[in-house]
């Protein structure tokens, strides 16, 4: 399979003057995660951190208004497209439950459709996704690149969050929440006093992934109830575009209906 070289790998787009979305575009839309950059005052963060295909931290620096400045890496879950380059940074932080696997990833790590379960490529076309051709990848991040190299790394974390814990940026501050259901450890990170939410792969405007290895309908039920009672301002999901509360309550609508049929 002869593929292009991109101009470029990673794009971005300012949402607010401290926060800015980092997106793979030539990652198939199922592992396109959606990477936060959050400027603080007295720390940044960025919340996922890709495939790892390139290095994120020299592109993240260039974003930066100050990139001597510590960064905190928080990783939402422990799956392929959301731990790819947490290794590039010094603090890493995520929910027990999942440690273990960050430190050393088990699951999917390839970029070759074949090397995926086949029930598990199911699921993610029973849930409304496009068929995966032979790589996960439409373009090599530079010439001569092999994808048969790829290694998803993971690393050690650093830190450990629960639910309640808060992560201070200095002039922002998130309160940890606890949201399993897609994963065991999967957390959100929300800000009160702006009612912003990053709920990463807990919720977002398209296809949930609900069935397969570490996933619970009943904690995702309980996640839902946790989610309705947040007086949330917008929610920045781990992919696809953000959506405010009206959006929010309907997703968990929907999902609700299918669960109980």
């Amino acid at each position: 399979m002869t593929l292009p070289v991109a101009t470029q790998w990673y794009t971005s787009k300012k949402i607010d003057d401290h926060t800015t979305l980092i997106l793979e575009p030539h990652v198939h839309v199922l592992e396109q995660a959606n990477m936060f950059l959050v400027e603080g005052s007295a720390r940044d963060m960025i919340v996922d951190t890709g495939m790892g295909i390139v290095p994120l931290k020299p592109y993240l620096d260039t974003l930066r208004r100050d990139p001597a400045k510590d960064i905190i890496c928080v990783s939402s879950h422990t799956h392929i497209d959301h731990i790819g380059c947490v290794h590039e940074f010094d603090t890493r932080l995520v929910h027990p439950a999942e440690a273990d696997e960050m430190a050393s990833p088990s699951g999917l790590s390839s970029l070759y459709r074949d090397d995926i379960p086949a029930s598990l490529l199911q699921t993610f076309l029973d849930a409304g996704y496009p068929p995966i051709d032979e790589l996960l990848i439409d373009a090599l991040p530079y010439a001569g690149y092999d994808p048969k190299t790829y290694v998803l790394r993971g690393a050690p974390a650093t830190g450990l969050l629960n639910e309640g814990d808060v992560v201070d940026l200095g002039n922002h501050s998130y309160t940890v929440l606890h949201l399993p259901g897609h994963s065991p450890g999967g957390i959100g990170l929300f800000e009160e006093a702006s009612g912003v939410l990053f709920a990463a792969d807990a919720i977002y405007d398209g296809p949930l992934i609900y069935e397969g290895p570490g996933m619970s309908v009943p904690d995702y039920i309980a996640t839902f109830e946790k989610l309705k009672a947040l007086d949330v301002s917008v929610v920045h999901g781990g992919h696809d575009p953000s959506f405010g509360p009206a959006r929010m309550h309907d997703i968990i609508a929907q999902y609700e209906a299918i669960w109980r049929s």
